[in-house]
């Protein structure tokens, strides 16, 4: 049998009937960093976050402990700290939003003093549960829905790299990658697929630079046309970026030219997408 999560919260001394299971986890909607960088990267400004919320929730949130969560790239419920919660009404002043473009208008959000409790904190980072399928309410009662333990890891540690023909982001995604992923993107070259959100467009690029495909995509984050000239001839976009062929560590530029070449044949990119330069 696993453990539960209950157990865990009544061996440190709390009423699961007084905690409140908060799960923080990305709208693809919503550009911006994840609650998962910010947790990760930045703590003060994850709890600014969280501390606003929606004013149709506040029922949801009358209790004295939030257990927090947040999911990671592996889409993993990670535990990410147990917080005493207090109501303090509706937002005072607009503030900034810390996690994307655009502030919080005063009163038309409640916002919540949180403080941090060292009960738990052992497992913060490493104790992993799992929340249900579907699409499941993101606040829950912990009286009403135990969860069971998945995992508890002897230290926090980043998801591993998914593998190059799993690795699908959009391009505004990529700075906030974890570390290990980006020395991968470096290693690699070979051949990507731009695909424009907007117009459904597809541009097919490759990457032979001492930088790999992580070098290349920079180029995109810097100057959104990379010099591209059918990219040029469209609205900047976030276009999600994608990898369709590695090459090998003995193969030339002009091996991996001619590799893209094969894959704007296949994928027609050239007729019916956004290249405009044949290669190979």
């Amino acid at each position: 049998m696993p453990i539960m999560f209950n157990t865990i919260l009544r061996q440190a001394g709390l009423d699961p009937s007084e905690v409140r299971l908060v799960r923080h986890k990305h709208n693809d909607a919503i550009k911006g960093r994840r609650p998962y960088e910010l947790w990760r990267d930045d703590r003060k400004k994850f709890e600014q976050y969280q501390s606003i919320q929606a004013i149709r929730n506040r029922r949801k949130f009358t209790a004295p402990h939030w257990a927090v969560f947040v999911v990671n790239y592996a889409d993993e419920t990670m535990f990410a700290g147990l917080y005493h919660a207090k109501y303090r009404g509706p937002l005072e002043k607009d503030a900034p939003r810390p996690h994307a473009n655009g502030y919080d208008k005063a009163g038309q959000v409640d916002i919540y003093d949180l403080r941090l409790q060292d009960k738990l904190s052992d497992m913060t980072g490493r104790l992993f549960i799992d929340w249900g399928r579907g699409a499941l309410a993101w606040v829950q009662y912990a009286d009403r829905h135990d969860k069971p333990v998945s995992e508890l890891r002897i230290a926090f540690q980043e998801p591993d790299f998914p593998g190059f023909l799993n690795f699908v982001l959009p391009l505004s995604r990529l700075n906030n990658l974890p570390g290990g992923w980006i020395a991968a993107l470096r290693s690699c070259r070979g051949i990507y697929l731009l695909t424009c959100p907007k117009t459904k467009e597809q541009y097919v690029g490759s990457a032979s630079g001492d930088q790999g495909l992580w070098g290349r995509w920079q180029d995109y984050i810097s100057n959104w046309d990379a010099g591209n000239i059918g990219l040029k001839s469209r609205e900047r976009s976030d276009y999600q970026v994608s990898i369709l062929e590695v090459a090998g560590s003995a193969a030339t530029s002009d091996d991996i030219f001619r590799m893209e070449g094969r894959w704007q044949i296949k994928l027609q990119s050239f007729e019916m997408g956004l290249n405009r330069n044949r290669a190979g």
